[in-house]
């Protein structure tokens, strides 16, 4: 198994409240859904107030690197990925459990 975490920073000037922030938390709520090779697959917002933490995080699991390469390729996630892209960064972690 693999676990796949992936944490995002919004950009400077960028809020929860730009309305293209919740429409790319929707598309990820969407991958969840739609992205087969998924075993576990939870998003949430980061609730603590420290200078290093990130703002938004995804904790996904899957079976293994191909499973991995069919969850990054898919279109779903595609699309998902490009609105983040948008207004944040990001850093990703890939590590066999």
């Amino acid at each position: 198994m693999i676990r796949h975490l992936v944490l995002f920073k919004l950009n400077a000037g960028v809020s929860q409240d730009d309305p293209r922030v919740p429409a790319a938390v929707a598309a990820f709520e969407k991958v969840g859904q739609t992205v087969s090779e998924l075993r576990e697959w939870q998003i949430g917002w980061n609730f603590t107030d420290r200078d290093i933490a990130y703002d938004f995080g995804i904790n996904s699991l899957v079976e293994d690197r191909d499973a991995l390469q069919a969850y990054l390729t898919h279109p779903d996630h595609q699309a998902a990925a490009a609105l983040w892209r948008e207004f944040a960064t990001w850093v990703i972690a890939d590590f066999e459990v």
